[in-house]
């Protein structure tokens, strides 16, 4: 029996969330400069922590070393951990509306075996969650990522062919294959495919396409989308084909998609290599956005317009420069929990 038989779906991440799960940074490639990744982590958490509960696993042994980046009000487990990419790592929370809580539990091997990637304890990370926030655990035979899927809540799926069907994740898969896991999971009635991600996430630290970091819905028939002004940078044409996808489909109850463009930020390189930082990668936590910013002019141009998209909510602007040195944004290494209860 799969989640959707027993009813359960993954709601849309605006919903209301009991809690958001992050994992601390540990010693690992991906982080280069790890005080400094620790220290943006840790304020990406007392950020949300003003605004809904928040749990930091730490790898074992180093929950004292977490607690000296984290408000008193943020919990710490102890959980063995490769990475801290929880997004990715961790499950995907599932609802039934009756009540329930359970968990889509994905296979993970590191992005697809990525060359710097470790998992032997992040592989365990979705069900060691689930075990801890007392959810029901459903184990998926399909290797993917948080990332690498986004949903309105209401059957429509964000997602990219270069991640679902990437040999080094799902060989042999197909389409039909990718969408009946899906269905299953988290309820997906339609899923749109665009056919790659941004440049930079192919290089090194790179998801090889990951959808949050170019497209999000917003509410049900709305999607903000990157789209990249300058005409030199190689996510010009791959924005302006993927946006103009978006417009051309309708979602599961058939509304033709209302498509936001939040242009990228100004900087397109840093030490001569292509970056693809984008305002795309946020978190929605209880009453808050939380935003990437970069130091850049186009920040508060991206804030005011996250504030109309989202008027009840505070927009809470956290440097992501150091998340995207590691390969991705806030969106990257948060999961939120929905909240549940009984009628």
């Amino acid at each position: 029996m799969t989640p959707a038989d027993h009813g359960f779906h993954m709601p849309a991440e605006w919903e209301p969330h009991a809690r958001t799960w992050m994992a601390f940074p540990t010693a690992n490639p991906t982080f280069t400069d790890l005080e400094a990744a620790r220290r943006t982590w840790g304020q990406v958490a007392n950020t949300i922590a003003a605004y809904e509960p928040v749990v930091m696993i730490a790898n074992t042994g180093e929950s004292a070393d977490a607690r000296c980046y984290l408000d008193p009000g943020v919990t710490v487990v102890e959980r063995p951990l490769d990475d801290a990419w929880l997004r990715d790592s961790g499950p995907t929370f599932l609802v039934d509306g009756r009540g329930g809580l359970a968990t889509a539990n994905w296979v993970f091997n590191g992005w697809g075996q990525q060359s710097f990637a470790r998992w032997e304890n992040d592989s365990k990370v979705g069900a060691l969650v689930s075990e801890l926030a007392g959810a029901a655990p459903y184990s998926s035979a399909m290797v993917n990522e948080g990332g690498g899927i986004h949903v309105d809540g209401e059957g429509t799926v964000l997602l990219t062919e270069t991640v679902q069907l990437d040999p080094f994740r799902n060989p042999g898969w197909t389409r039909e294959r990718v969408e009946a896991e899906l269905r299953a999971f988290v309820g997906a009635e339609k899923c749109l495919w665009m056919p790659r991600g941004l440049t930079a996430d192919y290089g090194l630290y790179g998801t090889r396409g990951h959808i949050d970091v170019f497209a999000a819905f917003v509410r049900p028939g709305l999607v903000v989308a990157h789209s990249q002004p300058d005409p030199s940078h190689p996510d010009h044409e791959v924005c302006r084909e993927n946006i103009a996808l978006l417009r051309s489909c309708t979602d599961a109850r058939g509304r033709a998609l209302d498509v936001v463009e939040v242009p990228a930020p100004t900087v397109t390189e840093v030490d001569g290599e292509p970056v693809d930082y984008s305002y795309i990668n946020h978190y929605l936590a209880n009453d808050a956005v939380v935003l990437c910013a970069f130091d850049d002019p186009r920040d508060a141009e991206a804030a005011a317009l996250f504030a109309k998209l989202f008027p009840s909510r505070t927009v809470e602007l956290v440097d992501a420069r150091e998340i995207f040195a590691g390969g991705g944004g806030i969106h990257c290494i948060t999961q939120q929990q929905p909240a549940v209860s009984r009628p």
